[in-house]
């Protein structure tokens, strides 16, 4: 493997740059780094870096665990147990305990801008390899900054007035560094929220063209019908209703993933590659386990698997509250004697096969047998290590279902939540005005449970966050909706300005 002299750095913005954990000779793994002394001239070199983009959406800050986990931590969709202590804060609400995606996510984003920057210097190569590494390199761009404006960031759609000013969105930086001294001397500011969605519309737009129609090489890597399914996302998030259409249609009318109904739908749970995944984050080695401390697995449930409940697994760290419980008819149930016996238990359930998902964990943790989410069981093969679908298929439904609504159609909108509820298993409903757009919500909150969609949905909304157990009634005004940006980025750099409260 290739040695490197020079450090990776972890963000190209800042006075405040970190390097990688080893500062000398770096081993070039082509799953995890891009050798930053000006290597990226051959194809296996650009295929390598791309792969270290990829990684880093596995990390546990980003979708490992943190964008799932936490978002419905700090939402109203569950409580935490207390086993391990984790996400107590978050469940809370409390100052600071937030997501900490920053450092990773600009780490990639530095990354890819290393690999645009470097494609017209690759030898050898034919204009489709040109066209998927530039496609998927802005595919991946364009996720990472929409994952850190709506982290640190208002909505579009709901923006809290005073003190934006200044502040707003992100710093957004579309060329590479490799030294610390061009690092410093940038001194980027925040962008505004619109500015920064601008580049991720161009980025994603870029890269439908750049990949086209088809397939691709997989749902782990992007691909053109992945990025209109992310860009209906991202026109959700800023209130263009009439792209969310076009581009949830157009995702929705590829070959990629499937949208699986009743039984399907849980099997695909229980599925290596969800069916229903457009983009999938892809654990493939053991070593990349992210372990009993910090999955996803570990935070939602305390067993091993599915065949043997009295295995001691993870700690279960959060579970569904009392309103989820409600929404599934969700209750303990004892099946067997004795009642020490794990495999003896499971729940009541109603008719949405979403309950389906559920179910009690075992006695082994602080909290004893708890109703558990069960979406990631390590499918992977090996413990703590789930594919992450990032978007699946199901979601365009929704989608388009909530812009139709916004465009004041109704009929469309109302068309579309009941054939998505017959997807679930339940009855169709005759809705209008607001009470429509409430029951749409409400289908969103249930198909997400685990996926880290509810906190964002209320964000953009701009409502607060009520929940009874931990007791939090948190205003969207409170500063404390938004994370801080960390201290050390804002010391840095006198023109990024801290969000408001921290």
């Amino acid at each position: 493997m290739k040695l490197i002299n020079k450090a990776l750095l972890s963000l190209a913005l800042t006075g405040s740059l970190l390097v990688s954990s080893c500062d000398s000779l770096l081993q070039v793994d082509p799953r995890q780094s891009i050798d930053a002394d000006g290597a990226l001239t051959t194809p296996d070199a650009m295929n390598a870096a791309l792969n270290s983009v990829y990684s880093k959406l596995r990390s546990a800050r980003i979708y490992g665990r943190d964008l799932f986990a936490v978002s419905d931590a700090l939402a109203d969709v569950g409580q935490t147990t207390s086993n391990s202590g984790r996400l107590i804060g978050e469940n809370n609400n409390q100052p600071g305990a937030h997501f900490g995606t920053w450092q990773t996510a600009y780490f990639a984003i530095n990354e890819a801008n290393l690999i645009l920057d470097g494609i017209s210097k690759v030898e050898g190569a034919s204009a489709a390899q040109i066209a998927r590494w530039e496609g998927e390199a802005k595919f991946l761009r364009g996720l990472y900054y929409f994952d850190l404006v709506k982290v640190y960031s208002y909505m579009p759609t709901a923006v809290f007035e005073p003190g934006v000013i200044g502040q707003g969105g992100i710093p957004v930086v579309t060329e590479g560094v490799i030294t610390s001294g061009v690092a410093l001397s940038r001194q980027t500011p925040r962008s505004t929220i619109n500015e920064v969605y601008a580049q991720i519309y161009k980025d994603l737009e870029d890269a439908k063209r750049l990949l086209g129609t088809g397939t691709g090489r997989g749902v782990q890597y992007g691909s053109g019908p992945a990025a209109s399914a992310l860009l209906s996302r991202v026109a959700l998030y800023r209130g263009d209703w009439a792209k969310v259409v076009a581009e949830s249609t157009a995702a929705l009318s590829s070959g990629v993933g499937t949208v699986l109904s009743g039984s399907a739908y849980v099997n695909g749970w229980r599925a290596p590659v969800n069916p229903e995944s457009m983009f999938e984050v892809r654990f493939a080695l053991a070593e990349e386990s992210i372990g009993v401390n910090e999955s996803l697995q570990s935070t939602y449930t305390a067993l091993l698997n599915l065949t043997n409940k009295n295995a001691q697994g993870g700690w279960g760290d959060f579970i569904p509250n009392a309103t989820v419980r409600g929404l599934f008819g969700l209750a303990p149930l004892q099946l067997g004697t004795p009642a020490t016996d794990n495999n003896n238990w499971d729940v009541t359930r109603n008719a949405d096969v979403r309950a389906q998902l559920f179910t009690t964990g075992n006695t082994v943790r602080g909290a004893g047998r708890q109703i558990e989410n069960t979406k990631f069981m390590s499918k992977s093969g090996f413990a703590y290590a789930d594919n992450v679908p990032v978007i699946r298929k199901s979601e365009m439904h929704l989608n388009r279902a909530e812009a139709n609504y916004q465009l004041k159609n109704e009929s469309a909108a109302l068309t579309e939540l009941n054939a998505f509820k017959a997807l679930r298993g339940l009855p169709a409903v005759t809705l209008a005005g607001n009470a429509l757009l409430e029951e749409i919500l409400l289908e969103r909150m249930k198909e997400f449970i685990g996926e880290g969609q509810r906190f964002f949905d209320l964000k953009r909304y701009g409502r607060g966050i009520v929940k009874t157990v931990p007791a939090v009634n948190l205003a969207f005004d409170d500063f404390k909706i938004l994370p801080p940006i960390p201290q050390r980025e804002v010391d840095g750099n006198p023109n990024i300005k801290q969000n408001r409260g921290y």
